[in-house]
């Protein structure tokens, strides 16, 4: 699939969302707008079972709205997907039938199985962790799947969310203790019905506005440093402090909380209670989160059913760091080149013993040469701090937070005080030893990046040769590389020092006897 712009309109028991998106080979998916309303179409649901001609008037005005949105943006490729609300009503059938009369929009309903496989769909192209259980908590069900190694294993719908857990426990605006204690014990139940996630021990995925506005109330409370919660992780005593905090505020207190959306006030604490009963069922100690979820799921199904190597969920952020340097003008062939030539210098000071290999650094280093120096992009004089910026606050697939701050920090290293300056507010994230390792490889990288400064690539090979009280660098190319020459020397202090040897930079054109250059150095 060469390029398609489209939208979906998510139909769920609490919000209704139109999400415009667009998606090309060259750029990968792109959110183009994101406009929500808070429906509560839960609530509308009568002891009967089918939903109130109140619940539908709402529906109806919300899809005319919509599709009016669409007709301006001329967006005409679009698919309504309802869940839980509609699913549930013992009217659907007419419900469906009328909105294709009324508005135009024919919906979709989802199974309870689908719904959970495109969630899942969502976070295995959207997260590293190979293994986890993923819950995706909407107003009136709750989606549980099991994944390892990034194939869907199990998964489960109940048929009870955030919305029905408030109407079927509590009475008021907010939780007593009592409620608490009730809803607990029935989430605890249903849990239990599940054998395969028993004390698995796995990481926890959470999909949804519920988990996305308990880690922005986190990341608030402890000012967090950088922006986004697409896989951000909270530990399991945090999970269970953030509860007895919340659950001490009043309902008032909670509305002007920061982080939290006024219209999830009532019911974010039965959704955080559901979710750490999930963390002791199953074992887990990280409760991590996705921005992507059941909207995503449908879209990046679409596109594979298309071109199956659009996304590559074994190797998620990869295929994001090639569109990432594109966005800010990197080439393919640049992004490979440096890649290269990262690898060739990180081998030769391991095979010399200058650092101590390791495979999980050296794919830290080809990652953060993919993207080193992004930021030159906005403003040549400034590169540094737009590459740190521009890494350390996007959400970027395939990376957790402190993976990103590594590769913020290895890509945007232009020397030893704007390293610090960038590391300083995270100096708890790291131990020293990786706060240092960091410093050396960014030093490294930078001396790549000074390699190619007149972006012809012209540099094919790097060789470390050992001397008595000094390292010789010799580097291979195929033609005249004065402005190589004049950066490397520039920025061979800072290899020397991370090294701790000097260092002779040795350029040997293609065609010269190296033996005899050599000779005359």
């Amino acid at each position: 699939m060469d390029e398609l712009k489209t939208a979906i309109i998510d139909i769920g028991s609490n919000t209704i969302r139109l999400v415009l998106y667009q998606y090309d080979n060259e750029e990968g998916l792109r959110e183009l707008g994101n406009i929500k309303t808070v429906a509560r179409l839960r609530t509308y649901l009568q002891p009967s079972g089918a939903m109130s001609e109140e619940g539908i008037r709402v529906l109806t005005e919300t899809l005319l709205t919509f599709k009016a949105m669409l007709d301006d943006f001329e967006i005409f490729d679009v698919k309504a997907a309802a869940t839980a609300a509609i699913r549930q009503a013992t009217n659907r059938d007419q419900i469906i039938a009328l909105m294709k009369e009324k508005t135009g929009v024919q919906i979709e309903l989802l199974s309870e199985e689908e719904e959970a496989y495109f969630g899942y769909v969502a976070v295995a192209h959207s997260i590293g962790t190979l293994s986890a259980v993923t819950i995706d908590m909407g107003g009136g069900s709750t989606e549980i799947t099991l994944f390892k190694n990034k194939e869907l294993v199990e998964s489960f719908s109940f048929p009870f969310g955030t919305v029905s857990l408030k109407q079927r426990f509590v009475k008021g605006d907010i939780m007593n203790s009592g409620e608490k204690k009730e809803l607990v014990a029935f989430v605890k139940e249903q849990f239990k019905s599940l054998p395969w996630i028993q004390q698995v021990g796995l990481p926890i995925i959470a999909i949804g506005g519920s988990a996305r506005n308990i880690a922005q109330v986190h990341q608030q409370r402890q000012q967090y440093p950088i922006a986004s919660v697409h896989g951000y992780e909270i530990s399991k005593e945090d999970l269970d402090q953030l509860s007895a905090f919340l659950g001490n505020l009043s309902f008032q207190e909670l509305k002007h909380l920061d982080g939290l959306s006024t219209d999830r006030a009532d019911i974010i604490v039965p959704a955080l209670e559901v979710f750490r009963v999930l963390m002791e069922i199953v074992g887990s100690e990280v409760f991590q989160l996705t921005k992507k979820g059941l909207r995503e799921g449908l879209i990046i199904h679409r596109i594979l059913q298309e071109d199956e190597d659009a996304f590559d969920k074994y190797n998620v952020f990869e295929g994001n760091a090639r569109k990432l340097a594109r966005q800010y003008g990197r080439s393919e062939v640049e992004v490979d080149y440096l890649m290269h030539l990262a690898d060739q210098l990180y081998r030769g000071c391991c095979h010399l013993n200058y650092l101590q290999f390791d495979e999980n650094d050296l794919q830290l280093l080809r990652k953060a040469a993919k993207i080193f120096n992004i930021g030159e992009y906005i403003e040549l004089s400034s590169a540094s701090q737009h590459t740190f910026y521009l890494i350390a606050n996007q959400s970027i697939d395939g990376l957790n937070h402190k993976e990103r701050l590594k590769l913020a920090l290895l890509a945007s290293y232009k020397n030893k005080d704007y390293f610090e300056r960038f590391a300083a507010p995270f100096i708890e994230w790291m131990s020293r030893e990786e706060y240092r390792k960091m410093r050396e490889f960014g030093t490294l990288l930078k001396f790549v990046y000074a390699l190619n400064v007149s972006k012809r690539n012209i540099v094919h090979a790097i060789e470390m040769q050992p001397f008595d009280n000094y390292v010789q660098l010799n580097v291979y190319v195929k033609k005249n590389a004065a402005a190589e020459k004049y950066q490397a020397n520039r920025h061979k202090k800072h290899l020397e020092r991370a090294l701790k040897i000097p260092i002779k930079v040795n350029f040997i054109e293609e065609g010269w006897n190296q033996d005899d250059n050599r000779s005359n150095k």
